[in-house]
């Protein structure tokens, strides 16, 4: 099977884009990855082979910073204003807007992720957890 273009990614239905991941990855897709992020990874890949892909210097200074190990074993990412949270709870994904103040989840203000995460599942939640910025992130 010819594999699609890109113009044809938009329209192929999963079996189309499980046997195009087979081709161009040499492995079986994800299980439960979904349609877009496999088009979004087919889109990146085909574009890679037909332009040669990553220059080398930045695949060797990736190589570099993989390397590297973090300064801290619990360390979580800096958030910074203009950044955004995605979670899926219960079949709903969360969008967490992060702001100068605080956060912003369905038109609301809040000064903590744990409030928001208690208010999504209705039990406690430490909110770094539940939106998997920290160890031991369960999703």
């Amino acid at each position: 099977m010819p594999l699609p273009t890109l113009d044809e990614l938009s329209a192929t239905d999963r079996a189309g884009l499980s046997s195009a991941w087979r081709e161009i990855i040499n492995a079986p897709p994800p299980p439960r990855m979904s349609q877009i992020f496999m088009r979004r990874v087919l889109a990146f890949e085909i574009q890679a082979q037909q332009h040669g892909g990553l220059p080398k210097a930045l695949l060797k200074a990736l190589a570099k910073s993989s390397d590297k190990k973090p300064t801290s074993a619990n360390a979580s990412p800096t958030l910074k204003p203009g950044g955004r949270l995605l979670r899926e709870w219960n079949g709903v994904t969360h969008v967490v807007d992060i702001a100068e103040d605080g956060f912003d989840w369905n038109g609301q203000s809040y000064r903590s992720l744990s409030i928001i995460a208690r208010t999504i599942t209705g039990t406690h939640w430490s909110g770094p957890r539940f939106f998997g910025l920290n160890k031991g992130a369960s999703k």
